[in-house]
């Protein structure tokens, strides 16, 4: 029988100590909300926008230098695919990424710009899944998901790892309540795992909720055939897996979803109070509590995940009062 990998906190520290050794810390920044001190993890100033880089990193530095030799095969809108051609680069591994064709364009290009082979598929139509398995297959590669995978839930825990210890230098509290942005669940998986006494809180776009509603059933619900239209084009997952689903369900994870003008109200508060831009997906968490939804506690961090806006959509997100 094939014993599979699971990811634990073990493996999250070990990913911190990698990433700590070659990037600085994302800065965590606060602001008062409702009279209580707020912290704001600043994912989106990673050097590829978005804490996407946490766990490419830690996966492909995994990787024995045979299978580096043969490279590695990723899908994604963009952030993970980013992440992916960074330390693909860094490590001279060759890498493929499997994009959808409607993409923002300047994720496509900055893929591209970091030497990595991309190949466009139509999201409505094709799986993006089934094709970059094909592609690993032909070429010998290592498949390298988006969320499910042990080594890739571990890197993102690492911004916890760093949360906290940033939140004990700046003497605040330590990170009691955590609100997450969610897709397939990695980053909240990995968060769950690095800080085992807070509360996490997963945050969806309304109709792409289906972690959250996953999380209440008690089993996996997918997506749905007809999901609404959603700026958030890094939460666009179907279906979480069941390695993200197992470590959120086992802490008690509960779940929020946020409307369309939420998000673009929290992308505007990010840019007039934090001077940051961040994209939508990445503002998710944030919409969640200025909506009103969570209440804020001493000891409260937000994650803003990632900030590759599209600068058409985002112009006219700051332009607009709705």
């Amino acid at each position: 029988m094939t014993i599979v990998r699971q990811p634990t906190r073990a493996g999250v520290r070990d990913a911190a100590a990698k990433i700590a050794a070659i990037l600085p810390q994302t800065p965590l920044l606060t602001a008062e909300i409702r009279g209580v001190t707020v912290a704001f993890k600043a994912e989106n100033l990673q050097p590829i926008g978005a804490f996407k880089i946490r766990g490419a990193w830690h996966r492909l530095t995994a990787l024995d230098d045979a299978t580096r030799a043969k490279g590695v095969v990723a899908f994604s809108s963009g952030n993970h695919a980013q992440g992916v051609a960074w330390a693909a680069r860094r490590l001279g591994i060759p890498a493929v990424i499997v994009m959808p064709a409607d993409a923002p364009r300047v994720k496509l290009e900055a893929t591209m710009a970091m030497g990595a082979e991309v190949v466009k598929y139509d999201r409505a139509s094709e799986s993006r899944e089934k094709i970059a398995a094909h592609l690993a297959h032909a070429r010998g590669a290592a498949l390298v998901p988006s969320f499910d995978d042990p080594w890739i839930i571990e890197g993102q825990g690492s911004a916890g790892i760093e949360a906290m210890t940033q939140s004990v230098e700046m003497n605040l509290p330590d990170p009691a309540r955590v609100l997450v942005p969610c897709g397939g669940g990695g980053l909240a998986a990995g968060i769950t795992l690095a800080l085992p006494e807070a509360e996490i809180m997963v945050v969806e776009p309304e109709g792409w909720d289906d972690m959250r509603r996953s999380l209440e059933a008690g089993w996996i619900e997918p997506v749905g055939d007809t999901p609404p239209p959603t700026a958030c084009d890094a939460l666009q997952t179907m279906r979480v897996s069941p390695l993200t689903f197992d470590v959120l369900s086992r802490r008690g994870v509960t779940g929020l979803a946020v409307s369309e003008a939420e998000i673009r109200h929290a992308q505007r508060w990010a840019a007039a109070r934090l001077r940051l831009v961040v994209e939508p997906g990445g503002a998710v968490a944030l919409a969640a509590l200025l909506a009103g939804k969570v209440d804020p506690v001493p000891g409260l961090v937000v994650i803003l995940s990632g900030g590759n806006a599209d600068p058409q959509a985002y112009a006219h997100v700051l332009g607009t009062a709705t």
